[in-house]
């Protein structure tokens, strides 16, 4: 029911070391494979994490609830159930239960219950009391109980108030995991979270008890309570006077360690480096009037670094013909003057780009164009008169009808043009 493909890479592992023990011993080591088959298979199981393990028995559980009730949905549930056996412990139900165990995009889940295919179907048939315990703690050793840790469910450090006095966790606690130190809460320290940790002090208590640890003054490591005239000791950063903490300024000794064109600036219990304004090298402060000395491209204007126009400054800035000169913060450039392009570093004349050459006939009017025609048809004409003159009679034929054509064709275009005139009153 469980076993899919995800167990292919350590079959294709176990194949690949076969065909090794193939070529060296000469025969297939069907015993030795089958060990090492086994043992990779624990391991496998082995490092899938105690909180798979727990999430996976709890969705059984509930699938479990789930399906109490239920029965095989057929038309007649009781022959079904006197054949088949019990709704209660057929396959059908587990079927069921194991399928909404995990969700599908749970790849750790899925493939643990793929392994354990063995220990789901004993639990099916003995319905284990407690089954987190049975298959994550006994079964799987993945799990330890609560209170314990590590490979062999050592017990945790533990006080008055139980594990880690109370007041903390056991690192690994309930996994196989993890090395059994106190991970105290914020404001305790020590082995078992006896002790108020730096910057927190013991309250008093209206018991015999141990009060509960409270942060001091925040420049505070150590107080006698929450006041900023109650400390003790201050933090780094801080120097202790008549029980407070005053803020030391590293800026004004030789604490501060800035790099070169930056400045340091004083904060709270400590410094910080920020750099200088672009017009100086070196400075003292913010500020184009906090420079040691003014940058290339900015001169001392009383006492400011200001940016020197190049611009106006120098005779021929921009030597480049056509060219203009441009002021920028502590430095200028040269581009095109308006009206101008630069192509392979010169500025030319930014015109549009040349269009392809005209025809013979490209600037002719239409005109122009019609006294062409009626010059070539005049032409034809002549030269059909000249044949038909030596009686040819087929030319004579041809040439009567060029001249039929000939007039047909300019009568048309000038009554046009002249009934045109008419109508606008020409």
């Amino acid at each position: 029911i469980l076993r899919t493909h995800s167990d292919g890479f350590l079959v294709f592992l176990t194949l690949c070391l076969l065909t090794v023990f193939r070529i060296m011993w000469g025969s297939w080591p069907f015993l030795p494979a089958l060990m090492l088959f086994s043992e990779l298979s624990v391991i496998k199981v082995q490092t899938a994490p105690c909180q798979t393990c727990k999430k996976l028995t709890k969705s059984l559980i509930t699938g479990l609830e789930r399906t109490a009730n239920k029965n095989f949905g057929g038309g007649n549930t009781a022959w079904e159930e006197e054949k088949l056996a019990k709704y209660a412990r057929s396959e059908t139900r587990l079927l069921e239960i194991v399928e909404s165990a995990c969700e599908k995009a749970d790849f750790e889940c899925n493939r643990l219950l793929e392994q354990i295919e063995d220990q789901v179907e004993t639990w099916w048939q003995q319905e284990a009391p407690d089954l987190f315990e049975w298959l994550c703690i006994e079964e799987l050793s993945l799990c330890c109980p609560p209170g314990r840790f590590g490979p062999e469910c050592k017990e945790c450090p533990s006080g008055p108030g139980g594990v880690c006095g109370g007041l903390g966790r056991c690192e690994g606690e309930g996994t196989r995991l993890g090395d059994g130190e106190c991970i105290c809460d914020p404001g305790y320290s020590g082995q078992l979270c006896q002790n108020c940790a730096d910057g927190y002090y013991r309250e008093k208590s209206s018991n015999d008890s141990a009060g509960a640890c409270a942060a001091c003054y925040r420049s505070c490591r150590k107080c006698s309570g929450p006041e900023d005239y109650k400390c003790l000791a201050c933090k780094p950063g801080w120097i202790l006077h008549d029980n407070k903490c005053v803020d030391i300024d590293e800026c004004g000794t030789e604490l501060a360690r800035c790099p070169s064109n930056t400045y340091c600036h004083n904060t709270e219990g400590s410094y910080e480096c920020r750099g200088c304004d672009q017009a100086c090298v070196g400075c003292m402060g913010s500020g184009p009037a906090r420079c040691k000395k003014c940058a290339r491209g900015y001169r001392l204007k009383g006492a400011k670094c200001l940016d020197i126009d190049e611009c106006n400054e120098r005779a021929i800035a921009c030597p480049g013909l056509n060219e203009a000169c441009i002021n920028e913060e502590g430095s200028f450039h040269c581009d095109c003057a308006d009206g101008f392009i630069r192509r392979d570093s010169i500025c030319v004349e930014n015109k549009p780009p040349a269009g392809p050459e005209k025809g013979l006939f490209d600037d002719m009017t239409d005109d122009e164009v019609l006294v062409l025609q009626q010059m070539f048809f005049g032409v034809v004409i002549c030269a059909l008169a000249t044949l038909a003159a030596k009686g040819d009679m087929v030319f004579t034929a041809i040439f009567i009808g060029g001249v039929a054509a000939m007039a047909g064709y300019w009568l048309t275009e000038k009554g046009d043009y002249m009934l045109d005139g008419f109508l606008k009153g020409r």
